[in-house]
């Protein structure tokens, strides 16, 4: 059986070598292979830290009867949705226009042009409640490929129209950015819609709130990352909304923190929870949820007044921060993609089991009676009413400071016990855009916990190494690669979202660092994606498109403006073009971020949850953005304006500073004084200051420049 998944970037891939299906890696040379031998093509699409996906290998890709009837029937494609997120969306668009839902693993049957004809998700092993057993999938999907080919054709084509019509919503719903007009004010002159917009937004995510246990919606519940960073950043503003998005902030940020998605003892949190009260995880702990939270609990802790409300953000930061190093972090400096949810014990897969406890397996670690148990919200069944070896550690209330050392013994305690279990599979392919995320999480972490008086210089090196292998290992000057591994780049050239995602991290590690190498090469990911991804007035996803993908989508393409558990590329793009120009005064790179997020006007008030990125970006576009330049020739002076600008500048200020060379905000602004800060709009700047008084009284004024 050939074993072509061996040197595969992708865990996941991996994974499936030694299975009797002769599986190929998505690429032409598959789909080529299924026009020599006029057979159907079997793509199953997951990724390594999928419990499903590990359910259905076992259940049927081990299986050589099954194995058997796919090797003589179809050619096999395996797919890692991380790897490929291009190849995953469009046929998960696919399977949900055919069954109304999605998931993984995901299980797609295309023609040998890569059209797709039937799909669905996990099948399992033997007919279950009204779903077929996957054996039964494949007898019917070969008897309509050998006898009704017509009508497989004519399937696969109106799927792919109707994939295409999805396409070209998405192109109208951003408009055509040819000749994008250069704003003839900084606000931008609008109309004052996207205040509208934006505020609406607010209306919409309030009515939407859990009211009992934060967040939005029933379970199961994702970390609502892009949303969250909006509404920190809209909680900053003079907006009259602005109190009502802090408080949806805060109270779902406060929720996740107490509950069982972030894990109590070693930090980070996991992907979703099953049930409303944040209380049970889906184990599985990714790269880029992580990246995001460490940065909205890092904002969020130069919010919070209450000190104890402000203690639990920073224990996060700090926690999440070392969680990311300690676990997460490859030779070389880069960052895993995830860790599974399942952990093998006794040859078995069990989810959860590295990270549970039994109330007795508690008591014997810290002590019968111990006044640590009595901190915890525990479940009075060990956890059997979710089928778990024991309960998740939950936090009862926010902890006092006195609670919290008590808690940070028990931690210690616990961490020593899970350390003697088996530990979860790490995925440790490298992907470009969500270490460009964990970059600026820890660039923003290091600044949050100095500035409050906790510094641990240890976070920016941490940052700075991850930068480093990224300019290193994944761009070549010229092109970025969207993942690697063992130190080498895998030849999968970046999406949207990589190069915009690498820029964003390069240029919060500057603002961090001060550091100008780490702003030159933000501008250089920033021009290389402007000129490879826009052409003739349409933004696309893709610069390397498949011909099977673009075949599938019905000959379009475009860029989907929308988010998921990561950022949409456009809204990334959006935001590292308006950072650009409040570094460089390039009026056309912010005519195109306020071009790039237009589709607000409708999509804010409809659909906030989707769009949340993009939001925060058109938020910091009606903030100005402000922008803070500190010079001066003694480090301890510049630190505390730099200091006090963040706390009073909120998460959409840019700041500048170290060596003005390269920098355009920077320029004509070095002193022999001990620190000046200049705050300015448009590079327009106001008289500086050297006070920290004087310059968050400038912050807070939300006077223009000038």
């Amino acid at each position: 059986m050939a074993e072509r998944l061996r040197n595969q970037a992708s865990a996941y891939l991996r994974q499936h070598t030694g299975n009797p299906v002769d599986w190929w890696p998505f690429g032409g040379d598959a789909f080529a292979e299924a026009r020599r031998r006029d057979v159907p093509v079997f793509i199953s699409i997951g990724y390594a830290a999928c419990h499903w996906c590990h359910v259905m290998a076992h259940e049927s890709f081990e299986d050589p009867e099954t194995a058997r009837v796919l090797n003589e029937n179809f050619v096999s494609i395996k797919v890692d949705r991380e790897e490929r997120p291009d190849v995953d969306a469009a046929y998960m668009a696919a399977t949900q226009a055919l069954t109304g839902q999605g998931g993984w693993p995901m299980s797609v049957f295309t023609l040998p042009d890569g059209r797709t004809y039937y799909a669905g998700t996990y099948f399992p092993s033997q007919p279950l409640q009204g779903t077929p057993s996957f054996r039964q999938v494949l007898d019917a999907v070969v008897t309509a490929w050998t006898g009704r080919r017509e009508d497989v054709e004519e399937s696969a084509a109106q799927i792919a129209a109707h994939l295409a019509a999805g396409q070209l919503a998405n192109q109208h719903l951003l408009g055509s950015l040819a000749g994008t007009a250069v704003p003839e004010t900084p606000s931008g002159g609008d109309g004052g819609w996207a205040a509208d917009a934006l505020g609406a937004a607010v209306g919409v995510l309030a009515h939407n709130e859990d009211p009992d246990f934060g967040g939005f919606g029933g379970a199961p519940k994702f970390p609502p990352s892009p949303v969250l960073r909006f509404l920190l950043a809209h909680g900053h503003s003079s907006a009259p909304t602005a109190g009502t998005a802090a408080g949806l902030a805060a109270r779902t940020l406060t929720a996740m923190a107490l509950g069982g998605l972030y894990d109590q003892v070693e930090g980070g949190f996991a992907r979703y929870a099953v049930d409303r009260r944040w209380q049970v995880p889906h184990f599985e702990k990714m790269l880029y949820d992580n990246a995001q939270l460490l940065r909205l609990y890092a904002h969020y802790s130069r919010a919070e007044t209450d000190p104890d409300h402000h203690g639990l953000a920073l224990r996060v930061v700090r926690e999440t921060a070392e969680w990311l190093t300690h676990r997460m972090r490859l030779p070389g400096g880069a960052f895993a993609s995830s860790l599974d949810a399942d952990t093998v014990v006794n040859g078995r897969r069990v989810e959860g089991a590295t990270y549970v406890f039994t109330r007795a397996e508690l008591e014997q670690a810290l002590g019968t009676g111990s006044p640590a148990l009595d901190l915890l919200d525990l479940d009075d069944d060990d956890g059997a009413s979710h089928r778990l070896p024991g309960s998740t550690l939950r936090l009862a209330a926010v902890p006092t400071a006195e609670q919290t050392a008590l808690w940070a013994g028990a931690r210690a305690a616990l961490a020593g016990v899970r350390q003697q279990r088996p530990q979860p599979d790490r995925d440790e392919k490298v992907v470009a855009g969500w270490n460009g995320l964990a970059i600026a999480g820890l660039a923003d972490a290091a600044l949050a916990l100095a500035d409050a008086g906790a510094p641990e210089p240890w976070i920016l090196r941490t940052a700075e190494a991850a930068a480093e292998y990224l300019l290193r290992v994944h761009w070549n000057g010229s092109l970025l690669y969207r993942v690697s591994h063992d130190g080498a780049a895998q030849g999968i050239e970046g999406l949207l979202e990589d190069y915009a995602g690498a820029a964003e991290g390069l240029f919060a590690l500057y603002a961090a660092s001060g550091d100008p190498r780490w702003f030159e090469a933000a501008q250089s990911l920033v021009a290389a994606a402007r000129s490879r991804f826009l052409a003739d007035g349409t933004l696309s996803d893709t610069a390397a498109e498949s011909a099977e993908v673009r075949r599938a989508q019905g000959g379009v393409v475009a860029a989907n403006p929308l988010d998921d558990a990561v950022p949409s590329g456009v809204a990334l793009f959006a935001g590292v073009l308006l950072t650009s120009s409040a570094y460089s005064g390039a009026v056309q790179d912010r005519a195109l971020a306020e071009a790039l997020t237009a589709h607000l006007r409708r999509a804010a008030p409809a659909a906030p949850q989707a769009v949340g990125w993009a939001m925060s970006v058109r938020q910091a576009l009606e903030d100005g953005p402000l922008e803070l330049a500190v010079t001066g020739s003694d480090p301890s002076a510049v630190a505390g304006l730099l200091a006090a600008g963040r706390d009073a500048g909120g998460p959409s200020l840019v700041v500048a500073h170290g060596p003005s060379s390269g920098v355009p905000l920077l320029a004509g602004r070095e002193t022999e004084a001990p620190a000046l800060a200049y705050v300015c709009r448009a590079m327009l700047c106001r008289r500086p200051v050297d006070s920290a008084a004087e310059l968050q009284e400038q912050l807070q004024s939300g006077t223009p420049a000038g």
